[in-house]
């Protein structure tokens, strides 16, 4: 019932994602969501620390694109200045964004994995397009009115997935 929801790996934050293993896997882009994945909701720009790991991205062959719900001005405030492209008010979990950034990216399902906080907009859209799916705990406790609501859903999905053991922990994946 839930399966749709089930990502393929579930880690404390970007950090932890093991980039060598993606590669391993053949994954050669990255779509990755801003608000709570990246950086905090009201964050305006990159960390030091996120703009080191965007850099190794970077030197392991990896392409990136940010891929929020948010307007264009909050995200293009973020990803210009480092030279990321972008999708706003993508409207994930609907498709059209993830394939927009695959075309963009010149990628395919096959070599693609979605990186975010959400189950029912990042994991949910991934999952549906045949993406790898990567779930990271939410950076910050602030948050919008719709990422409120969809956390209350979350907490039920979360329930159905840690009773029947489903949900990828660290290095079970």
């Amino acid at each position: 019932m839930f399966s749709s929801f089930v990502p393929n790996q579930y880690v404390p934050s970007i950090y932890k994602i093991n980039l060598e293993e993606l590669k391993e896997k053949g994954m050669k882009s990255i779509i990755v969501d801003l608000d709570n994945t990246l950086v905090e909701s009201d964050r305006r720009a990159a960390t030091p620390l996120l703009i080191e790991w965007l850099e190794r991205l970077q030197e392991l062959g990896f392409q990136v694109m940010i891929v929020s719900n948010n307007n264009k001005t909050r995200v293009s405030q973020f990803a210009i200045p480092l030279q990321i492209p972008f999708i706003h008010k993508a409207r994930k979990p609907l498709p059209k964004c993830f394939r927009k950034a695959m075309l963009e990216l010149k990628t395919d399902i096959n070599r693609t994995v979605m990186v975010g906080d959400q189950l029912l907009t990042d994991v949910l859209g991934g999952n549906r397009m045949g993406l790898y799916t990567i779930l990271v705990v939410p950076i910050s406790k602030t948050e919008g009115f719709f990422t409120k609501m969809n956390r209350r859903v979350e907490r039920f999905v979360f329930r159905w997935m840690d009773k029947r053991g489903l949900l990828p922990r660290e290095g079970n994946h």
